[in-house]
Formats: structure tokens, C-alpha cells, sequence
């Protein structure tokens, strides 16, 4: 076991690969020194233009060290390597996203005047120092949301990463310090819980952003809190999958296991309660339940892996926790429910009544909880159900009912009749217990802005 905070643990094997040490205070008084003289120094030398060649360089350089970045995730969190490599690819695909739309983010937002005369227009300029706290189960794609449009808009970074993610921090400073991102304008800190409650509260700290759980979110929100700083949260999520239509059960199957099982189960906006009415609810479970039983764990850096091991020994024995619990409480195991070391069977679980535990928590694992609805009403109403509300999928025939739905559902995002739909330019975001404020697109890029208006006679 790893006797360092910041350290290489392969899940697969439970190796430790390589330990890094911890950054000390006096080095962290001086990685803030440095982005708050390049908070000065950046925005002000570059003009939007060159800030995106910048970005656009490392996404460029994701592209390039794709396989070398790829395996790193593998050995750090156990992510089946072909996913690694798609992971790469959306991150750079996110930088050129920003680096291609760079102007227009940052263009004068002129505002038509009702009355008077004269001239009236919003000017973004940038906040200055971010801290960027980034949890481990996308290591490159959810840096990229947070460091691609923040370094276009002429802010600068802090970025602390996951304890298990150091080796993929490391190779991320490289990239963009080969990509001539100015020192100081992006800073990898190998810092402690203990460090960053006292760099949030540093007065040259602008903003945070924290993509993890609600303990975690809720930590930091207290202390910016307390220091006035904004924060952007991106938390936990228990997304509902809502089948009320379909012309094809074999096909809405695969979709939810996909939904289900896209890194090992452990995002955030994974699909994680299916909710089912009556009438396709029998074949529904027949099609999931053959589709979760083929899907066997395996090998992370094998081609054709698509459930790898859980990211650590920590992460299988809270979720083989929760499933005792449930089962304990009355759940039903279908299909699943195996624990071999850090790998754990892809599940089913039945029975759970709305209100239960089981119902209100998120199970970060390859576990699928499946509900019998008899309306479209109570679908809705199990679906909203839970304090979370970040993500959803909506499978339905009826386009009006679509449109009736998707109004209702308590999330951030609602997608309908699809999957694994994400795309640099859609916001991504949640609402009640899942958090606040927005990462890509335009929404991203207006985060951490001074919207300054400028009105003249």
C-alpha cells in the first residue's frame, strides 16, 4: 500500500507504480505567486487570438501522445484502454472546440437600448486565479472542460488533481508547458485537503471549480463561502433512464447498458435508475439482463475490454457495501452482485422502493437499479425522486410526450432517445444536490468572466 498521498495504485493488480510527493507549503506560496504574476502578465500580453493557438497546441498534443496518455489512466484508475484513448480525444476535441470559437466567446455582447441614446455593450474580461480541484474518473476530459475555456477568456490556473491521478497531472503540465503556455498560467499542485482550504481562502484566488462528491463540493463551497469566492460544482448524480416508448426493445437494451456501463459505471452522469412502465417493463428486463450478463469484467489493457476493474479497493468496498445493504433492505439481485478483488460483476437490482436508501444514493459502479412504473406520471415522479439532479435519459415514442416529459424532470441535462450524446459546445451541469453553474460551450466559457458593462452617451 501507497505510504504518499499522491500515488500510482494500478486497481487491476493493486500495485503501487510509483508514489509523488506532496507539494510543500513554501512551494505552493510560490506556484500562487506565479499565476498571480501571470495573472497580470497573460491576458494583457496575448491578445484572444493567441491565447486560442495556445490551447489549440495542447490539444494537439493530446492527439500526438494519445496511446502514452491513454495507458497512464489505465494503470491510475482502470479505465478498459479503448475508452482511455476516446477519453483523449474528447479532451482535445474540447480544446479546439474553444480554440476554434475563441473570438466569438470573447466579442462584445452589444445590448439593445429601449430608451435613451448612446451605446451600450458587455465586455468580458477575466478573473483572474482559479483553483480547479478534478476528481479521477476522466482525468484528461474534465481538465479539459475547466483549463480550455478559462485559458482562452485570460484566466489562470491552480489545478489540483486526484490523489490517484498524479502521473496524468504530470503529463498534463508537460503538455501545456510544451505547448508555451506562459509559467504560472497553469500550475499543477500536488496539494492536501489541508493546503487548498487555505488557497481558497488566499484574496488572490478569484474562483474554484469542483467536479466530485457532494462531501467534497460541500467542503469547498463552505470555505469559498466564508472568503466570497465563486464556485462552479459538478457533483454526484443518480440519473434516471425513463422508458415510457419503444420500437425496438433489443435496441433501448443496448442503450441502457451502455448508458449503464460507460467507465466501469463511474461517471457521474451515467445512467443509474432505469424506470420502466408496465406494458415493455418484462422484455425490457429480459434484453437488459442478457446484455449486463455478456458484458464480463476483464483485462483494462485489452482491446476488446469493456468493464474493467472498480478505480480502487476503496472504491469495490463501498459499492459492494451498498449492495449488501440493499439487499439487506429487500432488493433483489438479477443478475450479478460478484466481488473479485477490485472487479465487480456488472448488476442488477430489483425491488427497491422509492424512498429507499438504495433509491437516494449513487452507486459509482457497473450496479443498475430498475423500477415497474404503471404511468408516464409516475415515472416522472420516481425519476425526480432522489436529491440529485444532474443528468437523464428520456426513450419514448411520442414526440409530444417527449417535450411533456422532458419539461418536468428535475435535471441539468435531459437527453432523449439517445446516449453518450456529449459534445464540446452542449453545457454540462446540474441542478439541486448535483450542483451548480455550467462547463463546456458557451455557458463554460461565462463562468469565470467579469461581464463589465460599458455604456456611453
Amino acid at each position: 500500500m501507497s505510504t504518499s498521498t499522491y500515488a500510482v495504485v494500478n486497481p487491476a493488480t493493486d500495485e503501487t507504480v510509483k508514489e509523488y510527493p506532496e507539494i510543500s507549503d513554501d512551494e505552493l506560496r510560490a506556484a500562487i505567486d506565479r499565476a498571480d504574476g501571470a495573472s497580470r502578465t497573460y491576458p494583457s500580453s496575448t491578445s484572444v487570438a493567441e491565447r486560442a493557438a495556445l490551447v489549440r497546441k495542447v490539444g494537439e498534443l493530446h492527439s500526438e501522445r494519445r496511446q502514452e496518455l491513454a495507458e497512464i489512466v489505465v494503470r491510475e484508475m482502470g479505465k478498459p484502454i479503448e475508452q482511455a484513448l476516446m477519453e483523449v480525444d474528447f479532451a482535445a476535441e474540447i480544446y479546439g472546440f474553444y480554440a476554434d470559437n475563441a473570438e466569438d466567446l470573447m466579442a462584445d455582447e452589444p445590448i439593445e437600448l429601449s430608451g435613451g441614446k448612446g451605446t451600450a455593450v458587455v465586455r468580458r474580461s477575466p478573473f483572474g486565479v482559479l483553483l480547479g480541484i478534478m476528481p479521477w474518473n476522466f482525468p484528461y476530459y474534465q481538465v479539459a472542460r475547466f483549463a480550455g475555456p478559462n485559458l482562452v477568456v485570460g484566466n489562470t490556473i491552480l489545478l489540483k488533481h486526484a490523489p490517484q491521478c498524479p502521473e496524468s497531472a504530470e503529463a498534463m503540465q508537460k503538455m501545456f508547458d510544451d505547448a508555451g503556455v506562459p509559467e504560472g498560467a497553469y500550475e499543477n499542485i500536488y496539494a492536501t485537503n489541508e493546503q487548498i482550504e487555505w488557497v481558497i481562502a488566499d484574496p488572490r484566488v478569484r474562483g474554484v471549480s469542483v467536479t466530485g462528491s457532494e462531501r467534497a463540493g460541500a467542503a469547498v463551497a463552505e470555505v469559498a463561502g466564508r472568503n466570497l469566492k465563486k464556485v462552479v460544482l459538478e457533483l454526484g448524480g443518480s440519473d434516471p433512464f425513463i422508458l415510457l416508448g419503444s420500437d425496438d426493445i433489443d435496441e433501448a437494451a443496448t442503450a441502457a447498458a451502455e448508458a449503464r456501463l460507460d467507465n466501469t459505471g463511474q461517471s457521474c452522469n451515467a445512467a443509474k435508475r432505469f424506470i420502466v412502465v408496465d406494458e415493455l417493463y418484462d422484455d425490457f428486463l429480459e434484453k437488459f439482463r442478457e446484455k449486463l450478463a455478456e458484458a464480463k469484467p476483464g483485462d483494462p489493457t485489452a482491446e476488446d475490454t469493456e468493464v474493467g476493474p472498480l478505480s480502487s479497493r476503496t472504491a469495490a468496498d463501498r459499492l459492494e457495501e451498498q449492495v449488501k445493504k440493499a439487499v439487506a433492505n429487500g432488493a433483489e439481485v438479477l443478475v450479478g452482485g460478484k466481488r473479485d478483488g477490485n472487479y465487480f460483476e456488472p448488476t442488477i437490482l430489483t425491488g427497491i422502493r422509492p424512498g429507499d436508501e438504495a433509491s437516494q444514493e449513487e452507486f459509482f459502479g457497473p450496479v443498475a437499479q430498475v423500477y415497474r412504473v404503471s404511468s408516464e406520471d409516475e415515472a416522472v415522479e420516481v425519476a425526480n425522486a432522489t436529491p440529485f439532479g444532474l443528468g437523464s435519459y428520456l426513450m419514448t415514442t411520442d414526440e409530444e410526450q417527449a417535450e411533456r416529459v422532458a419539461d418536468r424532470i428535475e435535471a441539468g441535462m435531459v437527453y432523449v432517445n439517445l446516449v453518450g450524446a456529449d459534445s464540446p459546445e452542449l453545457p454540462f451541469g446540474g441542478f439541486k444536490r448535483s450542483g451548480f453553474g455550467r462547463e463546456l460551450g458557451r455557458y463554460g466559457a461565462d463562468e469565470f468572466v467579469n461581464k463589465k458593462l460599458i455604456r456611453s452617451a
